[in-house]
């Protein structure tokens, strides 16, 4: 059966979510979720839902999908023994560090990895299921083609976003709103400057990375047979009123079938932005899935009807079945719900009948008067000897009394197997200059003064290294060469991109770049040495000692982090850190350039949006593919801080090379040599110092 998995900011969505229909509910607890600004719950608030939810046959899943520091392991780790504790059904999560401690702590708690975790692949579902995790929340940006190849070679559930809004950068790969205002989007404070205006070139009053809401409600049957276990529906910051409307059109959607006019209406008027897209879905992505929200007074006859749903009575989400025996020396009721908890009561001696005698049917008819409880009687088998009278009033007691037993045992949390949080294991690192690595991005960036410069590794784009033989050989004779891997690797083509893996490894390549967990053991199969890329999120001692225990040859750490806590983490992995550049900032399905015109030209050069303020956005290809990356307009810059880099404990510092053309290669190879000024005017610090909230 499919799952429909609905959101909860709040007790009252909750209680909408539940009585319009949804299996299980998604809420956040605490600080660690990635809808910081939703109401969320507190811990008395947590168990005071899943209490609620369980007895209504509901699951609850708690969001724990953001990066979690050191210093907040701890805190993190107390969130995860208390919600355990109160019964909670499955941990969401994004952090590889913390997924690490809910296997650790909680070993009974199903841990379901996150959209966050940017899982596109079945090696990445594969990932996962090493990782332990009994479900992933694949990304949205999947086909129906890739969706039902996931789920037919899949060992763990699969669950998909149907409904709400779309980012338009792929889920755990979006920095835009952390470099702009020190808001991130992978700790839940995500300010949406993907939903302002931008310009090509200048500004504009134009909304290129704002997409319109998803919806495959008309899909959930072909979803249904695929495999698919769960369809979820996004919006933990929407009103109750949303949640009620949006569950309950899914849910009559899941339950016959078919969409019709006004189930569709309902959904629009819920909340749209100038419409819905299933573009991804459809495998096509492209401008017509662009729109934006259009203030419009709220009808209140929809908000008055929503509210109705669950605010006036409780729905009958519990069958029961009923037995009772009426004889001369007594009465009896019993009472067993579709999950085999059983309640008992006795009632008075029956009186003998003055008027009209009690009847088998007379029973079962004030045994189905389930009204105001969660319970509905599906049957109820009634014995009674003839000739005698019951009150009323005894017979609704007896009910109420096997009802509010079944409800103590629904919502009872038998006691978990918690464990102590286990030791987090730092490794330390001689403190000495980092070691310089380059990466570039097109080869006229590999200038002779790069290659005397002697780089500990060079990473080049996959692609280019593919297409000259002759010059990969060459270079991989002078300098340890890594191949670039595209952030993002579709099932479709793996193919491809294994050939020209097996080419350079031909030409002398030994070592590859990954920034996704669905690569990494591919690439360790095929006998590369690997290393991290910033996209894998490394944000803490745990996530470093888990890809060291993979086999990672070295990581990026997180380019979230503050200083103190890159020079804290453990460095059991060789960890490198990003210190020049421009930052790519979003990583997108759709391509910018074939949205603005109609034709893709992006292989032709880079582009750039242009905000209200006047800053640019480069806007660069994604390796050998037409996935766009929005760069950050000012460039990283520690060339004049190396003393403080060498504290840190790092093994290496990249410099990382988009835009620049070989002269201006040169100089910033030069700037690194020489320890040059830093330019507040065209570059930044980045948030190294400032940090993210």
């Amino acid at each position: 059966m499919l799952e429909l998995l609905a959101p909860a900011g709040s007790m009252e969505a909750l209680r909408a979510a539940v009585q319009n229909g949804a299996n299980a509910v998604y809420l956040g607890c605490g600080a660690f979720n990635a809808r910081q600004s939703a109401k969320n719950f507190t811990l008395a608030g947590l168990a005071e839902a899943v209490k609620y939810c369980h007895v209504r046959g509901v699951d609850v899943h708690l969001t724990l999908n953001t990066l979690v520091s050191d210093n907040e392991m701890k805190q993190a780790c107390d969130l995860i023994a208390a919600a355990a504790r109160c019964g909670v059904d499955a941990f969401i999560v994004q952090d590889l560090g913390v997924a690490e401690m809910c296997r650790s702590m909680a070993p009974g708690v199903a841990v379901h990895g996150s959209t966050q975790m940017t899982v596109h692949n079945l090696d990445g579902v594969l990932q996962c299921a090493a990782m332990g995790m009994s479900r992933v929340v694949v990304s949205r940006e999947l086909s129906r083609e890739e969706i039902r190849y996931l789920c037919s070679h899949s060992p763990i559930e699969i669950e998909v976003f149907v409904h709400g809004a779309l980012c338009m950068c792929y889920s755990g790969q979006c920095y835009l709103s952390a470099a702009i205002g020190g808001r991130s989007g992978n700790r839940g404070r995500c300010a949406q400057p993907c939903r302002q205006s931008y310009g090509y070139g200048r500004w504009e009053n134009k909304y290129p990375l704002s997409l319109k809401d998803n919806c495959l409600a008309t899909y959930l049957r072909e979803l249904e047979t695929m495999g698919v276990a769960s369809v979820k529906i996004e919006g933990r910051m929407k009103k109750p009123e949303y949640v009620a409307t949006v569950t309950q059109v899914y849910r009559q959607a899941i339950d016959s079938g078919v969409v019709t006019r006004p189930m569709f209406q309902a959904l629009m008027t819920a909340f749209n932005r100038q419409g819905f897209t299933d573009g991804y879905y459809r495998n096509d992505p492209g401008p017509g899935m662009l729109g934006i929200r259009e203030d419009k007074p709220e009808d209140p006859r929809w908000l008055e009807d929503a509210r109705q749903s669950y605010e006036t009575a409780e729905r009958g989400l519990v069958d029961v079945h009923f037995t009772m025996e009426v004889t001369g020396t007594g009465c009896f009721l019993r009472g067993e719900d579709r999950d085999g908890h059983v309640g008992y009561a006795e009632g008075p001696v029956p009186e003998i009948a003055r008027n009209l005698p009690l009847t088998a049917e007379m029973l079962a008819g004030r045994l189905s008067k389930t009204g105001g409880t969660p319970y509905r009687c599906v049957h109820a088998d009634v014995r009674v000897e003839g000739g005698l009278m019951l009150p009323a009033s005894a017979v609704n007691g007896m009910r109420r009394e096997v009802l509010d037993q079944l409800t103590a045992q629904r919502g009872r949390v038998e006691p978990p197997e918690i464990h102590k949080m286990p030791r987090i294991t730092r490794v330390n690192s001689r403190r000495s200059a980092p070691a310089l690595t380059v990466q570039v991005t097109e080869l006229e960036q590999i200038t002779l003064r790069l290659l005397r410069a002697k780089p500990e590794v060079l990473y080049v784009p996959l692609h280019l290294l593919a297409s000259d033989g002759e010059m990969t050989r060459q270079l991989a004779a002078q300098v340890r060469v890594a191949a670039v891997l595209p952030r993002i690797v579709h099932d479709p083509e793996m193919s491809a991109l294994n050939q020209q893996l097996a080419r350079v490894r031909d030409w002398g390549v030994r070592e590859v770049l990954v920034g996704n967990i669905g690569l990494i053991r591919p690439m360790l199969d095929q006998g590369f040495a690997v290393r991290g890329d910033f996209g894998l999120n490394v944000y803490n001692s745990v996530a470093v000692n888990s890809l060291w225990r993979m086999g990672m040859a070295s990581v990026t750490l997180s380019m979230e982090m503050t200083m103190p806590q890159i020079r804290d983490v453990s460095k059991a992995a060789a960890c490198e850190l990003l210190c020049y550049g421009r930052m790519p900032l979003m990583v997108m399905e759709n391509c910018l350039m074939k949205n603005r015109t109609g034709q893709c030209s992006c292989h032709l050069g880079s582009i750039r949006l242009t905000d209200k303020t006047g800053a640019d956005f480069p806007v660069i290809r994604d390796g050998g593919t037409c996935r766009s990356v929005l760069l950050n307009g000012k460039k990283l810059y520690w060339l004049d801080r190396r003393e403080d880099l060498a504290q840190l404990g790092i093994w290496a510092s990249r410099l990382y090379f988009t835009t620049e053309n070989a002269k201006e290669v040169d100089r910033v190879l030069a700037a690194y040599q020489s320890g040059a000024a830093f330019d507040p005017g065209a570059c930044t610090r980045g948030l190294y110092l400032r940090g993210v909230e």
